[in-house]
């Protein structure tokens, strides 16, 4: 009896990749959009009777900004680095990268947090501290979710699940969208002021 050959294996779907990259894209309109208000905020106060935007009294040191900005491309290169040693299937050095993300993601949120420390800037003082905080706010909030989002990729990989490359794939991609959402508010909130 002469039987046909198997079907071929269906294509991989990615859907956790392409997932991920419909959430960033979501979230970076969402800051985008905020970003959009927070220049015409600060157009009209600009342009008001006071001509100021930043209360007075309110200094912004660069530092936090600049450190948070500059942790992040370390970030990306061990949020690589796991890709890379997850393809050879090498799990112990997934294993330290993705720690080392885990690390550098806290560092930024303390970064942020150092931040609103320094301004001592209550929430309800204007029109400036609200979109300051709402941005900002966004930001720690997307930080959060790429720290949880690294420690599932972790216990997953980790766990057992070794051959589920495309996650670690998808959490870089993540943290890739981070950095250039950041790199926007950073340029928009804390270098143009």
């Amino acid at each position: 009896m002469i039987a046909l050959p198997p079907a071929p294996a269906p294509a991989p779907r990615r859907q956790l990749i392409v997932g991920t990259a419909l959430a960033s894209a979501a979230v970076a309109s969402l800051v985008g959009g905020m970003l959009a208000l927070y220049l015409r905020f600060r157009d009209v106060a600009i342009h008001g009777a006071d001509g100021r935007w930043v209360p007075k009294g309110v200094k912004m040191s660069m530092v936090p900004p600049n450190v948070m900005l500059l942790s992040l491309v370390p970030l990306c290169i061990f949020a690589q680095w796991a890709v890379y040693a997850a393809k050879r299937g090498d799990r112990s050095h997934v294993g330290l990268a993705l720690f080392l993300v885990v690390v550098l993601g806290l560092a930024f949120i303390n970064g942020q947090a150092v931040m609103y420390g320094m301004l001592g800037l209550p929430v309800n003082q204007g029109t400036f501290s609200v979109m300051f905080y709402a941005v900002t706010g966004v930001v720690v909030a997307m930080a959060i979710v790429g720290v949880v989002f690294t420690s599932i990729t972790v216990f997953r990989f980790l766990g057992g699940r070794s051959a589920d490359r495309e996650l670690v794939s998808a959490h870089a991609l993540y943290w890739y969208c981070f950095s250039a959402v950041f790199a926007l508010v950073w340029f928009v909130v804390y270098v143009t002021k």
